[in-house]
């Protein structure tokens, strides 16, 4: 794996977060990183000479902190939705000398920081979150605010243009540099906005009485993924006082159908995302209010915060990419630390991709697994752990 980065300042050591993890093509930095960096540092060199001062950024989705490294030397506050993010910009601050108690990070749902003088945005997959960013720039932006976004060419469209014209002022494009395009925005102040969108969105769980909250970074935005469908009819039969982990929640589906059955379960959300554990959390608490005192609801890395031999079951939807590099480090550590945290005779129930070949990751893991179900595109398989 490559983690030695060179921009036009000098070198860093960046690693990707977690460590050690198997796909070494990988890296904690891309071309789009690079061209925010290199705009930045020429923003900041004109916006010192204008205002006789250094600038203040504002960094968001700066994935595993080269942004935040690279640029050290100006006060900063980074926003990611990602605890991993997070970890990963402390961690690559610490191995490069950088300070950290200097470092001010803040979750997707804290209020943006007002009048910030330079904005950097590595561009979300999810075109939800990418409107909520803008619209909460749009609250927070001055006339004199420089709007630096990158991502790769292929991502930047039309309909991405338009989000950010209509939304926050004038936007332009450069041309491809290795496959990636930098866009820059002027904030007017004048602008007339558009109708915002009101998150978090709210839809009908199908079947029920039930509606879903889904902030704006939380999969499946407006109904009910085909994974999630299918699992639910495969939950298992839980007892009475027993604990289930809700691991990898999202918007808490899985769990509020448990505890819509039963009276006395105890149920945790785990999520690493800070807007899955608080659509989870309003999910609950909206529908089954008197349920809520059996609920926790936590930001982790996995079940890393979880204790030994706690739960008497896991229940997983596991993702297999991060960020948008497909990998199967994540589904690993989440079998993982499911195997450590489960009770003797505790179950990890999973639905998966057929194709993804995790009966034998458990297999080898548990020394067990089963097939508990199939469709033409997903299977339920479970794994206890004995003795």
């Amino acid at each position: 794996m490559n983690t030695t980065f060179t921009f036009a300042n000098g070198s860093l050591q960046l690693s990707r977060w977690p460590l050690h993890q198997p796909n070494n093509s990988l890296q904690a930095w891309d071309a789009a990183d690079e061209l925010l960096i290199h705009h930045t540092l020429e923003s900041a060199t004109q916006f010192s000479r204008q205002h006789k001062r250094e600038p203040a950024l504002l960094l968001i989705n700066d994935s595993f902190g080269a942004l935040s490294c690279a640029l050290a030397q100006y006060t900063q506050v980074q926003v990611n939705d990602s605890l991993l993010a997070q970890q990963g910009t402390v961690y690559n601050r610490q191995q490069n000398g950088l300070a950290v108690t200097t470092l001010q990070q803040q979750s997707s749902l804290s209020p943006y920081p007002q009048a910030p003088d330079i904005v950097l945005l590595k561009l979300p997959n999810n075109h939800s979150y990418l409107q909520y960013i803008l619209q909460q720039l749009s609250g927070v932006l001055t006339p004199d605010s420089i709007i630096l976004a990158s991502a790769k060419a292929k991502d930047i469209n039309r309909n991405v243009l338009a989000m950010f014209e209509h939304t926050l002022g004038p936007t332009s494009a450069s041309l491809a540099v290795k496959k990636c395009r930098l866009i820059s925005c002027r904030y007017n102040a004048a602008l007339q906005q558009p109708a915002t969108i009101n998150f978090p969105l709210r839809w009908p769980l199908e079947h029920s009485v039930y509606n879903v909250v889904n902030h704006a970074n939380v999969f499946s935005r407006e109904k009910l993924d085909q994974g999630a469908r299918f699992f639910l009819q495969h939950l298992p039969a839980v007892a009475e006082g027993q604990t289930v982990i809700d691991l990898g929640c999202g918007n808490g589906v899985l769990g509020l159908a448990l505890l819509s059955r039963h009276d006395a379960i105890n149920m945790l959300f785990c999520d690493e995302s800070y807007m899955a554990v608080e659509s989870a959390r309003q999910t609950i608490s909206e529908n089954l209010p008197d349920k809520t005192a059996l609920c926790r609801f936590t930001v982790d890395d996995c079940l890393s915060q979880q204790p030994d031999k706690s739960a008497d079951y896991v229940l997983c939807n596991p993702p297999f990419h991060q960020q948008q590099a497909v990998t199967g480090h994540i589904a690993g550590q989440m079998f993982s630390d499911a195997k450590r945290v489960l009770k003797q005779g505790g179950h990890l129930r999973i639905v998966a991709n057929r194709h993804l070949g995790y009966a034998d990751t458990l297999q080898r893991l548990f020394g067990n697994c089963r097939q508990l179900a199939a469709d033409p595109k997903f299977v339920i398989l479970e794994a206890i752990k004995r003795s």
